[in-house]
C-alpha cells in the first residue's frame, strides 16, 4: 500500500496594531511555503484570538486569498492588542475583569490542530508574547511589524517609513498653512515610547520644534523659541510632537479594559494649552494624525522590506530554527534570537547621528 505523505501546516498571525505592509509579509510567506515543501498555510483571525475562540477561526490561505495583497494597507487577517494569552481578558460572573495565563491551553489547541510551525508577525509586544511560547513548547518564528521602529535589534521595521511619509506628507501641508495665517502649527504624530517618527518627520519637513519621549522639554524654552520666529505679528512656527512625549513628567492618554497598552493621544493639544497659559499670544492649532498613519497603501520599501522578512521567516520554519526573529542590520536580512529581540527597548539615543543632524540645521529640542 502506497502511503501518501502529510502536508505540514504553518499557521500566521497578525497582532498588535495594524501596519502597512503586513499584507505583504503574509503573501511572501504563503508564496514561499507553497513553493518549497507544498506547505499549507493558515491564518489566525484577530491574533491568538482566532485559535483561543470556540469555534476556532482560522482561514486557509490559498492563492486566490493572498492574490495581490501586497498593496493592500491592513492585514486580511484582522488584529487586535487584546488578545494576549499570557494574560487573556476574562470577565467573571460577578462583572470583575481578570486576566489569565491561557498560553498552555492554547499550545495544546495549536498542536491539535496539526500546526507545524508558528509565524507571527507584531511587534514589541507580540515578540514578547512569541519568546514565551517558545519556552513553552511551540514552534515559532517572528517577524518585526511596527510603526514605531522601536525594537532595537533589527535597524528598520517595516512600516515605519510609511508612517514616516505620511506624516511628513500632512507636515508639509501644515507649512505652508502655517505661513499663510502666521501660526504656531503642532503636528502630533505616533510612536508611543520612541520619537523615531517625529524625529524623521521634523527632518525631512523642517520643523522648527521636535519633541520627543527621549529628550525632556522645557515649556518656557519652547515659548522662547516661539517668540524669536516672530518680528511685527509676521511669521510662523510649526512644531512635531511624539504622542508619547511628556508635560511636566505627565503622560497624556487613556486606559482601556483588556489592553495593556495605555491609549496614548492628546499631547498636541496638551501642549497647546500650556503655552497659552505661558502667555504665547500667536494663534496655535493642532493636528493629530492618530490611526491616519497605520493606514493605505504601504510604500516601495516597506513591500519589498515585508516581502524580504516573509521569505526569509519561512526559511527559519524550513531549517527548524525556531525560537528566532527575521532581523535586518547593515543591509542584510538576517535573523536574532527572540530573547535578544526583546532585550531592550529601541529608544532615540541622544548621541543618534539624527539628533546632530537636526540640530545643526537648526531645528529645536525645547531644551
Amino acid at each position: 500500500m502506497k502511503v501518501q505523505n502529510m502536508k505540514k501546516k504553518l499557521l500566521i498571525i497578525t497582532g498588535g496594531g495594524d501596519c502597512p505592509g503586513l499584507n505583504a509579509v503574509i503573501r511572501a510567506i504563503c508564496k514561499s511555503a507553497k513553493k518549497h515543501g507544498g506547505w499549507e498555510a493558515y491564518g489566525s483571525i484577530e491574533a491568538f484570538n482566532g485559535i483561543i475562540s470556540e469555534p476556532v477561526n482560522i482561514v486557509k490561505l490559498t492563492k486566490s486569498k493572498i492574490k495581490g495583497i501586497h498593496v493592500k494597507g491592513g492585514t486580511i487577517l484582522k488584529t487586535t492588542n487584546k488578545g494576549n494569552p499570557l494574560a487573556y481578558p476574562k470577565v467573571q460572573d460577578n462583572g470583575d475583569l481578570v486576566y489569565t495565563d491561557i498560553s498552555k491551553e492554547l499550545i495544546k489547541k495549536i498542536n491539535k490542530l496539526g500546526f507545524d510551525a508558528v509565524i507571527n508577525i507584531g511587534g514589541d509586544g507580540s515578540q514578547t508574547i512569541s519568546q514565551a511560547l517558545f519556552e513553552k513548547g511551540l514552534n515559532i518564528i517572528g517577524v518585526p511589524k511596527t510603526i514605531d521602529n522601536d525594537l532595537s535589534s533589527t535597524d528598520i521595521t517595516f512600516g515605519f517609513s510609511t508612517a514616516v511619509q505620511i506624516a511628513t506628507d500632512a507636515f508639509d501641508k501644515l507649512v505652508t498653512t502655517a505661513a499663510s495665517h502666521n501660526r504656531v502649527m503642532i503636528l502630533e504624530v505616533m510612536g508611543r515610547d520612541a520619537g523615531w517618527i517625529a524625529l524623521h518627520t521634523a527632518i525631512a519637513g523642517g520643523a522648527e520644534l521636535c519633541l520627543i519621549p527621549e529628550v525632556p522639554f522645557n515649556l518656557k524654552s519652547i515659548a522662547k523659541t516661539i517668540r524669536k520666529r516672530y518680528r511685527n505679528g509676521q511669521g510662523f512656527v510649526n512644531i512635531v510632537i511624539a504622542e508619547g512625549a511628556k508635560i511636566n513628567d505627565l503622560t497624556i492618554g487613556t486606559n482601556e479594559a483588556g489592553d495593556y497598552h495605555i491609549k496614548l493621544g492628546g499631547i498636541g493639544n496638551a501642549l497647546r494649552y500650556e503655552l497659552e497659559q505661558l502667555g504665547v499670544e500667536q494663534d496655535i492649532r493642532v493636528t493629530t494624525l492618530g490611526h491616519i498613519q497605520r493606514g493605505g497603501t504601504p510604500i516601495a520599501f516597506d513591500r519589498i522590506l515585508a516581502t524580504a522578512f516573509g521569505v526569509k521567516a519561512f526559511e527559519l520554519v524550513l531549517e527548524e530554527n525556531f525560537g528566532t526573529m527575521v532581523n535586518y542590520h547593515n543591509n542584510i536580512v538576517s535573523y536574532t534570537s527572540l530573547k535578544e529581540a526583546v532585550k531592550k527597548y529601541n529608544f532615540v539615543d541622544a548621541k543618534h547621528y539624527l539628533i546632530k543632524t537636526a540640530k545643526a540645521v537648526g531645528i529645536s529640542f525645547g531644551i
